[in-house]
């Protein structure tokens, strides 16, 4: 069985370990430089294998090396936001730790996907491909991807429907100046913008914009990390089972929208080697500008 190496054992690297566990889809190694974290978290979650009846195995990693020959490795170390703090405050401790993990992780696993999950996501992304000289493709954000699920379930609260039934495409930075596009959010086929006003669509907008300084706020000690988790998971899927599904993901722009060297969301084909074709949406004028202003961040 193939692996999915996962630095940082904190509440996004466990979670994302536990919602793979429950696929069966692939062994998981956990690292972290606390000691005992990942051996602790590891432990706890194959003692629910009898029950659960996980064909997979957890373990922890004593050292990086161990992650060699990975097909995926989920990058979900850094510090947690507390209240009132913004993801961008978290740059200059998440660039420090992908300066040291990029060119190792570059190393030791060579052919993997790299699936970032760290904050700011954006900016991490960006000196990941820079630093590891991976391809663009193998190195994709969960902005986009997490974005997106809870404008789905904003949506599906508004309606009394199902979230299976509720697709939502949000693109741009994974920050404030994220980019929805209602127009290619739908229910069962159906265009938002026929089932909703446009005030109610603003509003399920802001809150999907909102989500996770609310939760910062609410829980106090810790930032969001199930949904976070669940996109992580969602990515590590599509990749292992080379599914081609399309999920928006941030990941290095090479011109598309007329925009180089900065990292951000948009659809892309995910299967065995990562992004295998980014989509473009047409945009209108406003939408472009502020899609251009969102990269500019």
């Amino acid at each position: 069985m193939s692996q999915v190496s996962i630095i940082g054992s904190g509440n996004v690297g466990a979670n994302t370990a536990f919602f793979i566990a429950e696929t069966g889809i692939e062994d998981v190694l956990l690292f972290d430089i606390q000691e005992g974290l990942a051996a602790g978290k590891a432990l706890d979650m194959m003692e629910a294998a009898p029950i659960r009846r996980y064909r997979n195995r957890l373990r922890a990693a004593s050292s990086l090396e161990q992650i060699a020959g990975s097909e995926v490795v989920v990058l979900a170390a850094g510090r947690v936001r507390r209240p009132g703090m913004k993801r961008e405050d978290l740059l200059a401790d998440s660039m420090r730790l992908v300066c040291e993990l990029a060119p190792e992780v570059a190393r030791l696993a060579p052919e993997a996907v790299v699936i970032v999950a760290t904050e700011p996501v954006d900016p991490v992304v960006r000196r990941f491909v820079r630093l590891s000289g991976l391809p663009r493709g193998r190195v994709l954000g969960i902005g986009g991807c997490l974005d997106a699920t809870r404008l789905r379930q904003a949506i599906a609260r508004e309606l009394g429907v199902s979230t299976e039934n509720v697709s939502a495409l949000v693109i741009g930075r994974h920050s404030d100046s994220m980019l929805v596009l209602p127009r290619c959010c739908s229910v069962s086929g159906v265009p938002l913008p026929q089932l909703l006003s446009i005030e109610r669509i603003e509003a399920l907008v802001r809150q999907t914009v909102e989500a996770g300084d609310l939760i910062v706020q609410m829980a106090q000690r810790s930032s969001a990390y199930y949904a976070p988790s669940a996109a992580a998971a969602d990515l590590v899927n599509a990749v292992h089972m080379d599914l081609g599904r399309v999920l928006c993901v941030s990941l290095l722009l090479e011109g598309e929208y007329g925009l180089r060297d900065v990292a951000l969301s948009l659809p892309a084909v995910i299967g065995k080697a990562g992004a295998r074709r980014v989509l473009t949406p047409r945009l209108s004028d406003a939408e472009l500008e502020a899609l251009r202003r969102s990269a500019r961040e």
